[in-house]
């Protein structure tokens, strides 16, 4: 079943949306077991100032789980097709975008594709890697990332509810409860896909090839992603790459940390060229 045949497309598909009439246009991509309403904190203000564009990825919960084809979605260049699909159907040709989690390795992918497409890259809470490797700490070991994949088979719920608040890192049960609902609501066969998708990747090759303007925002303790993966990422990418560390904790900014974050953003877009 292929969603781009569709009368509404992928635009439909995915749920996107368009926020704000600004002249520039700000594409917000979620991460895994997310879906657009991650952004619900950061909305409105961005949206005074930016086309913003919002869209479901084709894991989520909101999306007809139909359309996720395991063996389409095991390489994240699908994804990153998904991403410039929908913005060629919008018809945005030049856009900034801020991409959460798995999403910021899916922008560098497309920006790779499609380079005149972004003009900047805001890569938060993301990682080439996220296994440890020789001369390289991504932050799991492999038996880490056997035991999450053992979980999610053994028993979803009680995975759901034991690695929520790990992931959300710090004691707010409302963003622990937001993340809770959207996973819950995930098929299981098709989180752990993601998961293997994810935790399995290695993307580390993608980043010497993305030559635009990039900012990596990253919570000083995060539970997913090590500092040095920021440190990492910065020495592989263009010179001009920033690093912004947040003085927080969790892998969710956006939700549990929101005037932090910001603020950052706003230094970083209206520094934006």
């Amino acid at each position: 079943m292929d969603y781009l045949n569709g009368d509404g497309g992928i635009l439909e598909a995915l749920n996107a949306k368009v926020y704000g009439n600004g002249t520039e246009t700000l594409v917000l991509s979620h991460g895994f077991g997310a879906d657009q309403t991650v952004w619900h904190y950061i909305l409105p203000y961005l949206a005074c100032y930016f086309k913003v564009v919002v869209f479901d990825m084709v894991f989520s919960p909101n999306v007809n789980p139909q359309l996720y084809n395991p063996d389409k979605y095991s390489k994240f260049d699908s994804y990153a097709e998904d991403l410039i699909c929908l913005l060629d159907q919008l018809n945005v040709t030049s856009s900034i975008y801020l991409g959460h989690s798995m999403s910021a390795m899916i922008g560098c992918i497309a920006a790779t594709h499609r380079p005149h497409l972004f003009k900047h890259l805001i890569l938060l809470g993301g990682s080439p890697r996220y296994l440890n490797a020789k001369e390289y700490f991504g932050g799991f070991k492999r038996s880490d990332t056997e035991m999450i994949f053992q979980d999610i088979k053994q028993d979803y719920t009680v995975w759901v509810t034991n690695f929520s608040p790990k992931v959300i890192g710090v004691n707010d049960s409302e963003s622990i409860h937001e993340f809770e609902y959207s996973l819950k609501r995930m098929e299981p066969n098709i989180t752990l896909h993601v998961a293997k998708t994810v935790f399995l990747s290695d993307l580390r090759w993608v980043l010497r090839h993305v030559k635009m303007p990039c900012t990596i925002i990253q919570s000083e303790r995060d539970p997913v992603v090590p500092l040095s993966v920021a440190d990492y990422m910065k020495s592989k990418l263009a010179d001009d790459t920033r690093v912004e560390i947040l003085k927080t904790e969790g892998h969710f900014p956006q939700l549990t940390a929101c005037p932090l974050l910001l603020d950052v953003l706003k230094r970083v877009l209206y520094n934006n060229d």
